[in-house]
């Protein structure tokens, strides 16, 4: 069996729980770690969670609402940390305490119960990289902080049973934003963010029979709004908007079956 809570996603910080049964067997993987360890500490405990339950860390790319404590829990709890060579140059090669390890696009990670493998994707870091979570039956595709889905990204996508997906802006609302000009061109990017008609591209080139699950993630607080991001994506698979999740920055998800 495999599930998945997100413990809070947005540009104050992301992190998601993937969990997997076999038998007596549970391993846990945290994707992201981008809050202080205190605050990580207290989401985990909402999950009903420990830093000493979690078996490994990836680390998706090296800004800061990404990476956040990754070097706290691995030399505090003896926790491998997965990252690209890239990530890891990028946020300055800290010591680890012997607990790096390095993720390569393609190559799966073994966690006992579940696999992840990273896949490449087109965003302005080092050598991003995203997951897809598998039991060997129920997929999970997890997906934030790109600008656009090459083939490459709709490869790793296909047959997911959920998603989590990025929607992080309404163009529109962007345009209108304070942000300056250098920093809306930045977001709305083909290596920047992904805004909620591309998210639905996308989810309508993946979609097939045996996607239960769609959670939009990683939304710009100031530049989009949950119905928008919701109403995008409800209408490219034929769902009721109600039935796209959101992401809380400040809560997360719920646990979510990938069946």
């Amino acid at each position: 069996m495999l599930r998945f809570k997100n413990l809070g996603s947005g540009s104050t910080g992301n992190a998601t729980v993937v969990e997997g049964h076999s038998g007596s067997t549970t391993s846990r993987l945290l994707i992201d770690c981008g809050f202080g360890i205190r605050q990580l500490q207290a989401r985990l405990a909402l999950a009903g969670l420990l830093p000493e339950d979690l078996d490994a860390v990836f680390i998706t790319h090296e800004h800061s609402d990404h990476v956040g404590c990754a070097q706290t829990l691995a030399v505090r709890y003896g926790i491998p940390v997965w990252m690209s060579a890239g990530t890891y140059a990028a946020v300055g090669s800290p010591d680890l305490g012997g607990w790096l390890r390095v993720a390569r696009d393609m190559e799966t990670i073994d966690l006992a119960t579940f696999s992840a493998q990273p896949f490449t994707v087109p965003h302005d870091a080092r050598e991003p990289l995203q997951l897809r979570c598998s039991d060997g039956s129920a997929h999970l595709g997890v997906m934030t902080d790109l600008g656009h889905a090459s083939d490459h990204v709709l490869r790793q996508l296909e047959g997911c049973h959920a998603l989590m997906i990025e929607a992080n802006h309404d163009p529109d609302l962007l345009a209108a934003s304070s942000y300056p000009a250098f920093l809306k061109r930045r977001v709305g990017g083909r290596f920047g963010h992904l805004a909620n008609a591309a998210s639905a591209d996308i989810l309508r080139a993946v979609m097939h029979p045996g996607l239960r699950c769609v959670v939009a993630a990683h939304l710009s607080a100031r530049n989009n709004a949950p119905e928008l991001a919701q109403q995008a994506l409800a209408d490219a698979v034929g769902w009721d908007a109600a039935q796209i999740l959101v992401a809380s920055p400040s809560s997360g998800t719920d646990w979510h079956d990938v069946a």
